[in-house]
């Protein structure tokens, strides 16, 4: 029951993400044809900036789902399972109680900016573009606990969280590749 929510929510934030990226897309090709044909749009570069940060949100969100943000598992793997699920549930209390604030703090900053526009375009509130703040953070929090049930399985193992592959870069030579996966196999 717990996977279905996970993919209904998965395919959720999939389709914002596609939405905003055509948008986005959509936009920038727009705004270069414009000052191509010598009609800049004024207010492209301001609604580009704030289409670019909703992108960076809801990203995040649905790596966070993934698991795939910046971490380090070995600290964690090098213990036993049995140890393992504590610190596990010490980093989820961080991370979620770090995203907690974030939203409280960010709604504060929201009841700030009552009032305040975008300059290019002044019928639309910074609260609107802003808000993408809280609403990022509690999708992070979302993630984190619908992802939570797989992490906490992959403690109990014996062999704990796998790391990535090493993928080899092309043009970083041989000795740079050998070391990134030896450091993969850690």
């Amino acid at each position: 029951m717990f996977s279905r929510y996970r993919n209904v929510y998965k395919l959720l934030l999939e389709y914002i993400l596609l939405t905003i990226m055509l948008v986005l897309t959509t936009l920038v090709v727009f705004g270069v044809i414009y000052r191509k044909a010598g009609a800049s749009l004024s207010w492209y570069d301001e609604v580009a900036s704030v289409l670019l940060a909703w992108l960076t949100y809801y990203g995040s969100a649905l790596a966070a789902l993934y698991r795939e943000h910046i971490g380090f598992n070995g600290l964690i793997n090098a213990m036993k399972p049995k140890l393992r699920i504590p610190f596990v549930i010490l980093s989820e209390v961080i991370i979620i109680g770090f995203f907690i604030l974030l939203a409280w703090v960010s709604v504060d900053v929201l009841r700030i900016l009552k009032g305040d526009t975008l300059v290019s375009l002044t019928w639309v509130p910074l609260r609107l573009t802003q808000s993408v703040i809280p609403i990022g953070a509690v999708l992070f929090i979302i993630s984190e606990i619908l992802s939570l049930p797989e992490v906490l399985k992959n403690a109990k193992t014996e062999k704990g969280f796998a790391s990535h592959d090493a993928v080899p870069l092309p043009g970083l030579g041989d000795d740079l590749n050998k070391l990134a996966k030896e450091e993969s196999e850690y």
